[in-house]
């Protein structure tokens, strides 16, 4: 049955793309009563948040994020009864490890206290950073979560994080720390952002990511982030809409008569969708300024990544590592700068900043009995060549063996996904962009566009990652943009 609303709409919507956020979308049109349908060009729902079988039988690997700590703290998903379609989330003792070259790493613990005690000469920085966004974090979220251009609903709490977030991460890991594994575990966490280290904003991806892995940790979903895409097509069945998966979008014509289009793409496909002729119903030919403004979009820095079906688990040289389901792969602060300097210069870093997700663990289920799985990826320059991909394998796979000796003896098989194959594999993910988009202050501001969820035809809105707040899986761009929607939808 649909869900009660005090103010039942009526009319049909449509969603173009079952990914989170397009999913998260349809379900805010059902809840207020619309005839909900979502095209889905795979022929499973997710988008980036897939589980599929890449390297050998019975390894279930996650095709795009596989650690989820911002939709355990999504302020929408948590409203929803998700644990009732099979979402459980699985807590690593520790969120968080970060290893070094001489056999230490430092885990990043989800109690703030722990943290603070591990974390030495540095513990008081870290605390004095982080809690003032634990501590309130549902009234943080509430805004940095939303539309940008929005009143603040905390002003005061957002200007103070604000002052910090602005910032680049390697200010405020300098002049805050003064031990190298504090100014590293902030550089890695920073490093999520694809952003060099030195550019202002970056320091927002380390203060977020930071509380949130003292306010929910860094867990997984068991079974894998399907389990979030299945849970949040379940939802929505149960409200009574619809999903009609191997089906591919090319224009707003292939859509069926309905009164609102809400789109989950990026404004690349959006100019494809306009660009076809067709005789539907919407007023879908969008302004030439519009136009312009999405064509000058811009997309940032891509993806390379590796999943590995493995005979035993990694063999970490630093034992703290086996506590963790994400492990940063980066050495000290300067060679992550060093890094994501290259790769923002549009140059394959000598050493690249990796992440790494062992989610077998945690979750045995993922993988036959004994045997486990590893999920990896590095940062490449948008579009890169896959002539490069080999060379960056070696480097990446250099990287993991540096801090775990005999890494490549566990490989049983391994997937190797370049720029190219994640793009081919979702569409969204444009020249292997993960994020949906460069992160900038301008496209901060004005993601995609100055009117953000809004197209210049008033019955078509974006709600993917290239809306606010941007990549990740936590479902607040379909969110918000559903509900931008329903406030400015003609009687």
């Amino acid at each position: 049955m649909p869900h009660p609303s005090n103010h039942p709409r009526r009319g049909k919507a449509c969603v173009i793309g079952a990914g989170p956020n397009g999913l998260a979308a349809a379900i805010v049109l059902a809840q207020a009563g619309m005839d909900v349908e979502v095209f889905e060009a795979e022929a499973e729902v997710g988008g980036a948040a897939r589980t599929l079988d890449l390297t050998l039988p019975g390894f279930h690997h996650d095709f795009g994020s596989a650690v989820h700590p911002m939709a355990a703290a999504s302020p929408f998903f948590t409203s929803l009864p998700l644990a009732d379609y099979g979402l459980e989330w699985i807590d690593p003792p520790a969120p968080l490890a970060h290893p070094f070259d001489d056999g230490t790493a430092i885990a990043l613990e989800r109690n703030l206290t722990a943290a603070e005690a591990d974390l030495g000469e540095d513990g008081k920085a870290w605390r004095s950073l982080m809690e003032p966004l634990v501590t309130r974090w549902p009234d943080l979220t509430a805004d940095i979560l939303g539309p940008v251009l929005h009143l603040p609903r905390h002003p005061f709490l957002l200007a103070r994080f604000g002052l910090t977030a602005m910032l680049s991460a390697s200010r405020v890991a300098r002049r805050r720390f003064r031990t190298e594994p504090a100014r590293a575990l902030f550089g890695g966490l920073a490093a999520h952002s694809f952003l060099a280290l030195d550019q202002p904003l970056s320091a927002s991806f380390g203060l977020v990511l930071g509380a949130v892995a003292h306010v929910v940790g860094w867990p997984i979903p068991r079974g894998g982030a399907q389990s979030i895409a299945n849970a949040l097509a379940g939802y929505l069945a149960h409200l009574g809409g619809r999903v009609t998966t191997s089906t591919r979008i090319r224009s707003f014509s292939d859509l069926p008569a309905c009164d609102l289009v809400l789109c989950d793409v990026t404004p690349r496909q959006l100019l494809a969708l306009a660009d076809r002729p067709g005789n539907h119903p919407l007023p879908n030919r969008l302004s030439p300024g519009y136009r312009r403004s999405l064509a000058g979009y811009r997309y940032g820095p891509a993806a390379f990544k590796v999943d590995y079906a493995l005979s035993r688990p990694i063999p970490w040289n630093a034992p703290a590592c086996l506590r963790a389901g994400t492990v940063h792969i980066g050495g000290v602060l300067a060679e992550i700068e060093a890094s994501e300097a290259a790769v923002a210069a549009g140059r394959h870093a000598d050493r690249p900043f990796t992440l790494l997700a062992q989610p077998t663990l945690f979750d045995p289920t993922r993988a036959p009995a004994g045997k486990h799985i590893a999920w990896a990826y590095c940062h490449v320059p948008n579009g890169a060549s896959e002539s490069e991909s080999e060379a960056t394998l070696d480097r990446l796979e250099s990287q993991i063996e540096r801090f775990a000796t005999g890494f490549r003896d566990c490989i049983l098989g391994r997937r190797v996904s370049p720029p190219a194959a994640l793009e081919a594999m979702d569409a969204n993910l444009i020249g292997g962009d993960i994020v949906g988009g460069a992160v900038n202050l301008r496209q901060l501001l004005f993601r995609p566009t100055a009117r953000q969820y809004r197209t210049s035809a008033p019955d078509i809105y974006l709600c993917s990652a290239s809306t606010p707040p941007g990549g990740g899986v936590h479902g607040m761009c379909g969110a918000n943009a559903a509900r931008l929607a329903l406030r400015n939808l003609r009687p």
